[in-house]
């Protein structure tokens, strides 16, 4: 499946936009920009290049059946670093379609290790291991029952570890979709009561995850002809990039040469919103193949078809990768919940898969805080005023950043370990 590649996201970060000096130096005033190359290395928050990280597997469900194509994905795979002695304890919770070892959930690991927290990192519920192993539906989406599903797997987890671990007190936090995540995970936890979390923090999260995937759908529009042309738009950074590289006088990937490959790449914020939402149609399309196959549902794959762990799946991920995250609501999602629930309308749908429909619950939620870019990318004009006028002084708004892209800024990285030190 196409990958944007980290060389030419690392050579994108030398653009001019950077803010002028302010009590907030965040360097990336060009909302898209910062989210697509993150924080340059030497505003990045010291954090150590090692911890006791372990990854680890468990089984949520031993009578589940697992289609073929997946056998590798029985089991969920997970990460835990744990103090030698007594300790906080806090899950980590990833964004959409990602796993629980990426960049930022390890950065995140990094952090609070560091300040002293045992740390548990759990992949998205829209990560195909989740959606295999631990999505009792097989269908992600619905906040409700991804926090359900969350929560079972922290059970889980939590239950492997009780007896060998001392943990003063549970926290959870989670980065975009995982932010959301968050929430309803909290929120559950005031029925459920396992871990009567002490503090919950949200980074970036969506108000209403429909019109965040709406508008991060929307971003291919930037490709000229839409993602049919993405090839030939991404080949055409590539072989600048790798002109300039032919070219320079050193083979020294450093900062001169990335300067002059910049120079010769130079994309505009169009390119760059064709790269984010190139990006995110991966984390779609990947999502939208399993729920189908581990459904049968047939809006990918016909029902008359049975995949083996042989089986080619190249001809229905070019389909998946046709499919907006919009499409798969629309044709997919909402027939299955409906079925479940005939008099549930679209628009109920959509508000129970926002912040919204526990809005009162957030407002009184003194443990929940929120972390946030008055600039990001997937909330629609306005949507960020919902985060202090909900959250009050227990949101935290940051000038610029756009989408996560500020969230290895020494800055935000200090305030997020704070949150759960108070």
């Amino acid at each position: 499946m196409l990958r944007i590649s980290a060389f030419l996201l690392a050579v994108i970060w030398l653009s001019p936009g950077w803010a002028s000096a302010d009590a907030y130096d965040y360097p990336i005033d060009n909302k898209f920009l910062a989210t697509v190359v993150g924080t340059p290395p030497s505003y990045r928050a010291e954090l150590p290049k090692k911890i006791p990280l372990r990854h680890r597997s468990i089984t949520i469900f031993g009578d589940r059946k697992v289609p073929e194509p997946f056998f590798f994905d029985a089991k969920l795979r997970y990460s835990q670093a744990l103090q030698k002695g007594s300790a906080p304890l806090v899950f980590l919770i990833a964004g959409t379609g990602a796993a629980y070892n990426g960049a930022k959930n390890v950065d995140m690991a990094r952090a609070f290790y560091q300040a002293g927290f045992h740390v548990i990192s759990i992949s998205s519920p829209t990560y195909m291991n989740f959606i295999v192993a631990a999505s009792r539906s097989g269908v992600p989406g619905h906040t409700v029952e991804d926090a359900e599903d969350i929560y079972r797997v922290m059970e889980r987890i939590w239950g492997k570890l009780e007896d060998r671990i001392e943990v003063t007190d549970f926290y959870v936090t989670g980065y975009s979709l995982g932010g959301l995540n968050a929430a309803f995970v909290t929120w559950l936890d005031e029925t459920k009561q396992v871990f009567n979390f002490r503090k919950a923090l949200l980074i970036n999260p969506p108000v209403r995850l429909y019109s965040s995937i709406s508008l991060l759908d929307r971003m291919l529009d930037n490709i000229p002809g839409g993602i049919d042309n993405f090839p030939q738009f991404y080949d055409r950074l590539v072989k600048q990039l790798t002109r300039v590289y032919k070219n320079a006088d050193t083979v020294d990937i450093g900062e001169d040469f990335l300067y002059k490959a910049f120079e010769a790449v130079n994309p505009d914020t169009e390119e760059l919103a064709a790269l984010i939402g190139v990006s995110f149609r991966i984390s779609s399309a990947n999502m939208t193949y399993t729920t189908d196959l581990m459904t049968d549902f047939g809006y990918i794959k016909p029902k008359n078809i049975t995949m083996t762990k042989n089986s080619s799946p190249s001809v229905y991920n070019k389909v998946a990768h046709r499919l907006s995250f919009t499409d798969y609501y629309h044709v997919y999602f909402y027939p299955f919940q409906k079925a479940k629930n005939p008099s549930l309308t679209r628009s109920q749908l959509i508000n129970d898969m926002s912040l919204s429909s526990i809005e009162d619950y957030l407002r009184g939620a003194e443990k929940i805080e929120v972390m946030h870019n008055l600039d990001d990318i997937i909330l629609e004009p306005g949507e960020i005023d919902f985060f202090p006028r909900v959250f009050g002084d227990r949101a935290k708004i940051y000038p610029r950043g756009g989408h996560l892209g500020n969230m290895d800024f020494r800055d935000n990285v200090t305030h997020m370990v704070n949150v759960f030190s108070k």
